[in-house]
């Protein structure tokens, strides 16, 4: 049983991160306006938030550009055109996923980007490609992450093998990410004093990035906490991907840390998250993204569900568990 101090006292190497473009862009291809990223980005300064996650740096060799919004990119230039020298606390972030850029081009020298943060993304096969994706980041004088992507189909033994490789990179905080929503607070426990164990032998910090197929998400998150995780993901009204993520208001109302404040995240809720519902931008839970969640399943087959407007939840029901 968790010590009562570790939930109602705070600890000052705690870091949020705000995933709200990179995660939420996946719901409407990252077709954000200059307005709602410059008062995002406004609104993560004047709440205490520690980074804010800008989106991709997908390759456009790969990915047509006519076809998604420049967040999927995050050229330097149009970040520069939002925070220009960002001369704040706030740290700018961008996620590259192992296989999908292109990071000995694309990604300059540090000292020539506003970027301060590469969160490589990688699923356990690509393990080798994402140590050198953090190499190649650290030589150009980042700090750096490592999402270990679908952590709910992961073998522990094959975890800790993962754990170890990376232990030996110079990668600054590992990541628990629960990419299905399929983890219950008691696994979170479990994964996350793995990966503490890994933390203490090579000198690094753990974060987490939680789903909400099964309404866990911010509970999978403040359990992560009492565990010793301190890099946590929210966005804001949960917007990501599918069911959505550990909702940063809910977040950062939990947290005791006074540097942070809540109060700028309900403003911009109410200009701006509000408008993007009402012009149809779907996410958060739903009975077809509890199923996936239900079966460990990634929730592809969920969100076509929901794009097609389907509402036959029995027969997908069953399409699931055929897959099972």
């Amino acid at each position: 049983m968790k010590e009562i101090s570790k939930l109602l006292d705070y600890r000052q190497t705690v870091r949020v991160v705000d995933a709200t473009l990179r995660d939420g862009g996946l719901v409407n291809s990252f077709y954000f306006s200059d307005e709602f990223v410059k008062d995002l980005y406004d609104t993560n300064k004047r709440a205490g938030v520690d980074y804010m996650e800008f989106g991709y740096k997908a390759s456009t060799e790969m990915f047509d550009q006519s076809k998604f919004g420049k967040w999927k990119f995050c050229k330097d230039d149009d970040i520069r055109a939002i925070v220009g020298e960002n001369d704040t606390n706030l740290k700018i972030a961008v996620m590259a996923d192992v296989g999908r850029c292109d990071y000995k081009h694309d990604i300059v020298n540090r000292s020539e980007s506003p970027i301060d943060l590469i969160r490589v993304a990688t699923y356990l096969n690509t393990i080798p490609t994402a140590a050198d994706m953090i190499e190649d980041a650290v030589r150009k004088g980042y700090e750096v992450s490592c999402n270990l992507m679908a952590i709910s189909n992961v073998q522990e033994s094959d975890l800790v093998v993962a754990l170890d490789i990376l232990g030996q990179t110079p990668v600054d905080v590992f990541y628990i990410v629960d990419s299905y929503g399929a983890l219950y607070p008691e696994q979170i426990a479990r994964v996350a004093d793995v990966y503490m164990n890994f933390a203490e032998k090579y000198g690094k910090k753990i974060g987490i990035h939680a789903h909400n197929n099964q309404q866990l998400a911010f509970a999978n998150t403040i359990e992560a906490v009492g565990d010793g995780v301190d890099w946590l993901d929210g966005t804001y009204s949960g917007m990501g991907r599918g069911a959505g993520n550990c909702a940063m208001e809910l977040l950062l109302g939990f947290l005791r840390n006074p540097k942070y404040n809540i109060a700028p995240v309900f403003q911009f809720i109410e200009k701006h998250i509000n408008k993007l519902k009402e012009n149809n931008v779907v996410w958060g839970y739903d009975l077809q993204y509890l199923m996936t969640g239900l079966y460990n399943q990634h929730p592809k087959a969920a969100i076509q569900f929901t794009k097609e407007k389907r509402t036959d939840y029995y027969e997908f029901y069953k399409e699931v568990i055929e897959q099972d």
